[in-house]
């Protein structure tokens, strides 16, 4: 009797897995907080780092204005583009998707995070 209540538990877990998960722009923004220190979103400046705005879908390395570390630039060369997959391994950890990356961030390591920021990223990407 128990193993049928167990099973019938099973798609209510995964539900709730799969919602874990879900981008939240709002709170993409909060996150993006530790991101300002050197990158905008709303506007298209560089700072201490490149501007965000436009970065889901773009090649690294292509934001016009930008010096870029020769590594990135390689990258870019080799056909890296940000998509929401690139992004979520370069924002988790930096050095390992471009190692030798100027950017010395260390990453973030809570997946919501990352997803949430993504989302936020991406309203300011056509």
């Amino acid at each position: 009797m128990l193993h049928k209540y167990m099973l019938a538990l099973v798609p209510v877990a995964a539900l709730m897995a799969g919602s874990a998960h879900a981008q939240d722009a709002a709170a993409g923004e909060k996150v993006f907080a530790k991101c300002k220190a050197c990158h905008v979103v709303e506007e298209d400046q560089n700072k201490v780092g490149p501007s965000l705005k436009g970065v889901v879908g773009r090649k690294a390395a292509a934001h016009e204005g930008f010096k870029y570390s020769p590594a990135m630039i390689e990258a870019g060369e080799n056909g890296l583009v940000w998509d929401e997959e690139n992004l979520a391994e370069f924002i988790a950890n930096p050095k390992g998707k471009v190692p030798k990356t100027k950017m010395v961030f260390p990453g973030l390591k809570k997946e919501d995070e990352i997803t949430n920021l993504i989302a936020y990223l991406k309203q300011f990407s056509s």
